[in-house]
């Protein structure tokens, strides 16, 4: 028989649907896209910070602003290399049904099905589309919504968390004032990475996974 604890039962197979998932071959009417989130603190200087100079960085002045919290949606088509962020000013439930009826009728209004690969967070629910929503349209969001949950603890395994981390090191990481701002520097390295189909290298296949996750899978017992 085979043995193997209820907790990595769970893990191998929310792991293995989500590696499946990145094999399947690009389909325009089942776009499989990564969905996370992060947030951003805006902060406003209080002195306006020294240019750089050859052999000094720019550099800032220890007092600053808090200028509020903006959370970040990123909605990445990995296949064909496509992403968007959407920004709002929080992040509850309400949020994220907002954030999927944007992906339903504004980024794939032609698609049959959204094949969606998201993490397990507490507002990453069917039932916050019928908490936010009409019964009618979030019945009609749900019909087009295939929801696939990362395993808890694994969020690496999300494509969009590799294109957060971009984000993060190439715009998100210096300080950043107001919304403007923000939006000014999210929009235009999103559309840098768009028009160069930016994708991620993914090669960690279910192949792969038993070989190097092997302590996670059963033992088979007489």
């Amino acid at each position: 028989m085979w043995c193997i604890p209820v907790a990595d039962a769970t893990f191998i197979a929310c792991m293995e649907d989500i590696l499946d998932l990145y094999e399947m071959p690009y389909n325009p009417k089942t776009p499989l896209v990564c969905f996370n989130e992060t947030t951003k603190q805006l902060i406003m200087e209080k002195q306006l910070p020294l240019s750089p100079i050859p052999g000094h960085l720019e550099r800032y002045d220890y007092e600053y602003k808090r200028n509020g919290v903006r959370n970040l949606f990123i909605f990445f088509e990995p296949l064909i290399g496509q992403r968007r962020v959407m920004i709002r000013e929080r992040r509850t439930k309400h949020d994220f049904a907002y954030a999927m009826k944007f992906l339903v009728d504004d980024l794939y209004p032609q698609a049959e099905c959204i094949i969606v690969v998201l993490d397990n967070l507490n507002t990453h629910t069917v039932a916050a589309l019928y908490e936010t929503l009409p019964p009618e349209e979030a019945h009609r969001l749900r019909k087009k919504l295939d929801f696939h949950y990362t395993p808890k603890h694994a969020s690496w395994l999300n494509m969009a968390e590799i294109e957060f981390s971009i984000f993060a090191r190439k715009c998100l990481a210096k300080r950043i004032p107001n919304d403007e701002v923000l939006h000014i520097e999210v929009d235009a390295l999103e559309d840098y990475r768009n028009k160069h189909n930016s994708a991620v290298d993914w090669k960690f296949t279910t192949d792969n996974a038993r070989i190097k996750l092997k302590h996670l899978y059963p033992s088979y017992l007489d």
